[in-house]
């Protein structure tokens, strides 16, 4: 367990802060300011849209207050931020899109609203990917994010802003979102750790929407242990989202620590079967990649972990299957945005279509453009049962396929991506490349899985490497017990950039 004391305010993570503010070692309204001074030196990062410094010291000194009362909530005190797909009221809430420059919530999303009851600090609003498309957080209407580890390389995306903001030291914790892998993605491309629950465990209810059904909120932390922490306070059912699973609440710092039946303090994995898909492994994946994610499943035969071969034969077909289904839902989702409402008006237009077009056509950035079109085309007469149904045959196929794996292991393992972290602009003129870096992660979220990205070493370039394990449904307390395990055994994730 590490002394809070010993170490910089921004090198701590959520589990940190909590043990320092317990021992009066600082207090909250110290830290945040701290974090609000890193947060303006640290501009050429991209990583924030709106900084709430006013409110964020506010809520700080509420919290440092309720704690000297006896009253602090589960996470009082502990700063954390913002992916700008979740609205907050009367804060600009924008999901990277000019389409929504100018519009604040008149209430918050429901993930925020329960960090902030169980305490926690908002600093503000976090870049993101437009409308969360995109691998690279390049494609945000207000500038790209930037990796801390390499200036000149993407974070990952479209939670970039959240990733690059944990890894910098910005902020402790934020918060993500995961359609067919952006959280894991951004986490592994920065050395964090990042976890995607099963589809329905945190609210959808306030989180501008993309893929309603594969749309699914998380943490992102410096390690297992803050995202338990976090996931215990964001998730839960809630009447307002017709898709919230119907459970009671969780809490997943105690699963997390829930010793394994037969395990010893020096094989705390004694007994998990981790499977490792051969499609995972493809010839194509970079060898750097390769190198430390065997390293790091060696690491869990060590701690007692048995390794056994499995197969998902359908991984391949996850690309067609998700950017058929994720543009065509993204299509209906964002046909609300016409200008008439809110959102964008085009300043000069003719009769009603042609105000139509024009606002859509300035507020949409080129990647959410060409998605509603794909998604367009897919819904269309004659297209639909080609494509669309189709699709959806094999989404469950592809969920099927996890089902058979399940019956012979009890986690599976992979990269996060084929590859480090790419160049700034690297693959602008070519979006399948940028799509083809999801094939790892999309299988998970089409199935409807949790998942999450590890730390787990270093490959070209000194980029991070992040290992993925994906769990059967809500098993979310045996994937951080795992990846707890793996962290207690390793430093990769204390590791910071300069």
């Amino acid at each position: 367990m590490s002394d809070p004391t010993q170490r910089p305010l921004h090198d701590l993570g959520v589990a940190d802060v909590l043990r320092g503010l317990q021992a009066r070692a600082f207090s909250s309204a110290e830290l945040v300011d701290h974090l609000l001074a890193r947060v303006a030196d640290a501009r050429e990062l991209g990583a924030f849209l709106h900084v709430d410094a006013d409110g964020a010291r506010q809520a700080a000194r509420a919290a440092d207050a309720a704690r000297a009362a006896g009253r602090a909530g589960a996470l009082a005190g502990v700063p954390l931020a913002h992916k700008d797909i979740f609205v907050t009221r009367g804060h600009p809430s924008t999901a990277g899109s000019k389409m929504l420059a100018g519009y604040a919530s008149p209430f918050d999303a429901t993930v925020v609203a329960r960090l902030a009851e169980a305490g926690a600090v908002s600093l503000g609003k976090l870049n993101c990917d437009e409308f969360a498309m995109g691998s690279a957080n390049e494609n945000s209407a207000f500038g790209p994010v930037r990796n801390p580890w390499d200036t000149a390389r993407v974070p990952g995306g479209s939670s970039g802003g959240s990733a690059a903001a944990v890894a910098a030291g910005l902020v402790p914790a934020a918060t993500g979102t995961d359609t067919g892998g952006s959280i894991r993605q951004p986490a592994g491309f920065t050395g964090i750790t990042g976890i995607k629950p099963t589809y329905g465990v945190c609210s959808r209810y306030g989180m501008i929407a993309f893929a309603s059904s594969l749309d699914q909120a998380g943490p992102m932390a410096r390690s297992a242990e803050d995202c338990a922490l976090l996931l215990s306070a964001m998730s839960g059912f809630d009447e307002r989202d017709a898709t919230s699973a119907q459970r009671p609440p969780q809490d997943y710092a105690a699963a997390m620590r829930q010793p394994r039946d037969g395990a010893t303090a020096a094989q705390p994995l004694k007994g998990l079967r981790i499977g490792l898909p051969r499609e995972f492994f493809p010839a194509a994946l970079a060898a750097d990649v390769e190198g430390r994610v065997r390293e790091a499943l060696g690491q869990m035969e060590a701690l007692g972990a048995t390794l056994v071969d499995v197969s998902l034969p359908r991984t391949e077909l996850s690309i067609p299957v998700y950017y058929i289904i994720a543009p065509a839902e993204a299509s209906s989702n964002l046909s609300r945005f016409d200008g008439v409402r809110y959102g964008h008006r085009a300043a000069q237009h003719g009769d009603l279509q042609d105000m139509y077009r024009r606002s859509r056509s300035e507020g949409f950035g080129p990647e959410v453009k060409r998605r509603i079109m794909i998604g367009t085309y897919v819904l269309s007469h004659g297209y639909y049962d080609a494509y669309y149904l189709q699709a959806q045959k094999l989404r469950r196929m592809i969920a099927d396929d996890f089902q058979a794996c399940f019956q012979q292991c009890d986690l599976i393992a992979g990269p996060v991506a084929p590859s480090v972290a790419w160049k700034l602009g690297e693959q602008g003129e070519d979006p399948i490349q940028a799509y083809l870096a999801d094939i790892f992660t999309l299988p998970a979220s089409l199935a409807g899985l949790p998942g999450m990205s590890v730390p787990a070493g270093f490959g070209a370039q000194g980029m991070p490497v992040g290992l993925q394990l994906i769990g059967n449904y809500f098993a979310e307390g045996q994937l951080l017990h795992a990846a707890h395990a793996f962290q207690q055994a390793t430093d990769f994730h204390t590791r910071r950039p300069q």
